[in-house]
């Protein structure tokens, strides 16, 4: 299950936090996906940033400083595959 990325995506962030209950599908996600996509995208930034009690969401940024953005609220792990391969279109 893993995604190329590049094109016009440039950067993709990914915000949670480390305990609640609606980051759970993000961690999830990074620890079944995250060493599969970065080996994959060896040169491609993915930034992981931790924060006790924020929402998860996902930050990409495009060509020209154009950035998108995602709640990952209670998604799955399944969920947040789908919403980066959206980000990476």
């Amino acid at each position: 299950m893993s995604i190329r990325l590049g094109g016009a995506l440039k950067e993709l962030r990914i915000h949670l936090c480390q305990t609640s209950k609606q980051s759970a599908g993000v961690r999830e996600f990074i620890q079944q996906n995250y060493v599969k996509i970065k080996h994959d995208n060896p040169g491609f930034p993915i930034l992981i940033r931790e924060c006790s009690g924020i929402q998860p969401r996902v930050w990409a940024r495009y060509e020209k400083g154009r950035e998108e953005m995602i709640s990952l609220c209670d998604f799955t792990c399944d969920q947040v595959m789908c919403a980066i391969r959206q980000l990476a279109k």
